[in-house]
């Protein structure tokens, strides 16, 4: 078998640049404070603006917009920084914002000096997101509370009302 070569692209074929630029606060200093608190406080704590978000926050356009014991709901407006080579947004984005509400609702069960990490996650993709999806939202919520192991679930709707994606999550427990 033999490959071609051929002459490599010109950016005069490219279309446009782009650029974005991503801002975020030293997480340390929020760490240090959210590890002090019971999950639901330091989460309604980034909701009224007490704390900073999470720096994957301002890269993946990931808002909290309400958390309550066992629920957690995120918006995300995804841009085409996010596309992949078949002009969609690419899965991982979805699941990361999947992950985020899982472990979040996790998150809002916990009394002070708990925490938590994904052991595993399942996603089932419905429907491609695109720029014309507009805002999406994702809901989290807890299945089960365990003293060490938590099962949660996530949906992420577009603007229309329509699931573009399903996840179910394990969660690990521990003291930190």
């Amino acid at each position: 078998m033999t490959a071609d070569l051929t002459e490599p692209t010109t950016d005069k074929d490219w279309g446009a640049p782009r650029s974005k630029v991503v801002e975020w606060h030293d997480p340390g200093p929020t760490t240090a404070r959210g590890l002090s608190m019971a999950g639901l406080d330091y989460l309604n704590a980034m909701i009224v603006g007490e704390l900073p978000p999470p720096p994957i926050s301002g890269l993946m356009e990931f808002g909290l917009v309400s958390a309550e014991p066992g629920k957690v709901v995120f918006t995300c407006r995804p841009d085409e920084s996010a596309y992949n080579p078949i002009g969609a947004v690419h899965g991982g984005l979805v699941c990361t914002l999947l992950d985020s509400v899982a472990g979040c609702a996790m998150h809002s069960t916990l009394p002070q000096g708990k925490g938590y990490t994904s052991v595993e996650i399942k996603v089932s993709y419905l429907k491609a997101v695109r720029l014309n999806s507009g805002l999406l939202t994702a809901t989290g919520t807890v299945v089960k509370a365990g003293s060490r192991v938590g099962f949660t679930e996530g949906v992420v709707t577009d603007a229309g009302g329509a699931v573009v994606a399903t996840a179910s999550s394990t969660l690990l427990v521990f003291d930190l």
